[in-house]
């Protein structure tokens, strides 16, 4: 009874006419950034990070979230009409949809991919209602020792899952841990690393690292490098779905809501692994397999989108009870949090409750907003297609440009944010991650903190994080998210010359 009574106490606070105004905004503004390709929902909360200083805290949350799981849904426009994928998470849309486009279906394809968005969404916000107290009570129990070590479980799994190589994911990793030392310790007072630069004193605003990286880099990225291309629209058909679609799709829903939840709520988890699980599950238990990669199967958009909506959603979990981000939009909305000077953590639902709550009723508000606005007005998203790139990219770095200024009014911050957008740009061009940056800018001083934290409760021992059962069983974890990969690799690679040799 208590759940409910905080969630109808997050209904009225999410329901007041600003919050939905804003919500309202965040869904709209979703939807175009997932359907215009390139650009995607962490691009736009980055480069909208500044207004965390002008707008209230509840509502700017809520505007994130709604761009964040907006972009999902407008993520599968582009997919199906123009096979190009806005978002990593709609690539697996692309490869049945985009074929039923082509045979005219192109509107049961996104008739499928909204409402299953819909139910996936509603589906998991459900679950992150049920469970994430339950996790922060959990989560009240663990000490400065099991946090650190939590701590280097995201720093492991997010250098080696969002990189294409583990090498180049710790080294972006290290940076964003150098940066993040940048400044005034947190304990002693004492000023480190600023080189003599008296605007370093404050340490680097992640805000601007995070629009650095993602808005300006993509900005630059775009105009040096990626040539003109001209992409054919399939034609659009009337946006419903027939009886027999319908009862193709329900059980798809339902099968990758249940898959992309447990993804996202792990710091491995992503929405690339559960929409091509899904994806291959539909194909195995389908009736129709002939349908699959010649005119299309709806299932195949039916259970990967509602994958990668369930997973998106499922990144609130660990993000609001341990403070930990399982994406790369996750990491930038914990630098918004800390804007306002909050931690999310254990004790979030306790100091920050109203907060909390309205972010979750919010999320089923902005569900049924994202369907009407998904649904009846496809052919107006479809329009954003023809906003040419220049101006679309040169837009984007106004808004960065200006957003940044707009902070502190310094001249030294612009210097920095486009130096730091050249250096995004560096790492696009050699594939080095930019995630691990910002996740290591954020949880570094955090770190910090709790190991000094829990040196001082073990008298100075560095056994302290052996000696209790659960940090050393998240140690172990680490082990083994660093070698079974390699010890895999090694003998994929072993049984591949013992064929070449029994070949020979």
């Amino acid at each position: 009874m208590d759940l409910w009574n905080q969630l109808m106490g997050g209904f009225a606070t999410a329901g007041t006419p600003v919050n939905l105004l804003w919500a309202f905004v965040g869904c709209a503004l979703g939807t175009a950034v997932g359907v215009l390709p390139g650009i995607g929902p962490a691009v736009a909360v980055a480069m909208l990070l500044p207004i965390t200083s002008q707008v209230d805290m509840t509502a700017s949350m809520i505007f994130f979230a709604g761009i964040y799981y907006g972009a999902m849904y407008g993520g599968s426009t582009t997919s199906i009409l123009l096979n190009t994928p806005g978002e990593t998470g709609s690539m697996v849309t692309a490869m049945e949809g985009n074929k039923m486009a082509k045979n005219g279906r192109a509107g049961a394809a996104l008739a499928t991919a909204a409402i299953g968005s819909f139910v996936a969404g509603t589906i998991a916000t459900v679950l992150v209602t049920l469970f994430a107290p339950v996790m922060a009570n959990f989560a009240v129990k663990l000490g400065p020792p099991e946090y650190l070590c939590l701590m280097l479980l995201a720093f492991t799994t997010v250098s080696s899952v969002l990189g294409k190589s583990t090498l180049r994911g710790l080294t972006a990793l290290f940076v964003g841990l150098a940066a993040g030392l940048i400044g005034m310790d947190q304990i002693t007072g004492q000023v480190r690393y600023t080189g003599g630069v008296t605007e370093l004193m404050d340490g680097i605003e992640i805000v601007l690292v995070a629009v650095g990286l993602f808005a300006v880099a993509e900005a630059l990225h775009a105009v040096l490098f990626e040539g003109k291309t001209k992409e054919s629209q399939n034609p659009m058909s009337q946006v419903h779905m027939s009886r027999t679609e319908w009862r193709r799709s329900w059980p798809a829903w339902l099968r990758g809501t249940l898959l992309g939840f447990p993804f996202g709520t792990i710091p491995a988890g992503g929405t690339e692994i559960p929409t091509y699980l899904s994806y291959g599950l539909e194909r195995k238990l389908s009736k129709h397999p002939e349908e699959f990669g010649t005119i299309g199967a709806i299932e195949g958009v039916a259970g990967p989108e509602a994958a990668n909506n369930a997973a998106v959603t499922g990144t609130l979990v660990p993000l609001l009870t341990l403070g930990i981000p399982t994406s790369t939009t996750a990491a930038i909305l914990l630098g918004a949090f800390q804007n306002y000077g909050i931690q999310p953590g254990p004790q979030l639902f306790e100091t920050s409750s109203t907060l909390v709550w309205a972010l979750i009723a919010s999320l089923y508000i902005g569900n049924v907003m994202l369907l009407i606005l998904n649904l009846p007005m496809v052919g107006l998203w479809v329009k954003l297609l023809k906003i040419p790139k220049p101006q679309l990219y040169a837009g984007i770095l106004i808004f960065a440009t200006v957003g940044v200024y707009g902070m502190r009014q310094s001249s030294f911050d612009l210097l920095l944010l486009y130096a730091i957008g050249v250096l995004g740009v560096v790492m696009r061009r050699f594939d080095v991650p930019t995630a691990p940056v910002i996740v290591g800018m954020i949880l570094g001083p955090l770190a910090e903190a709790q190991m000094r934290n829990a040196l001082s409760i073990g008298e100075g021992r560095w056994s302290i994080f052996i000696e209790r059962p659960m940090s050393l069983t998240l140690l172990g974890v680490v082990l083994a998210v660093l070698l079974i990969p390699r010890v895999l690799a090694h003998l994929e690679k072993s049984r591949g010359a013992h064929s070449k040799v029994r070949a020979l």
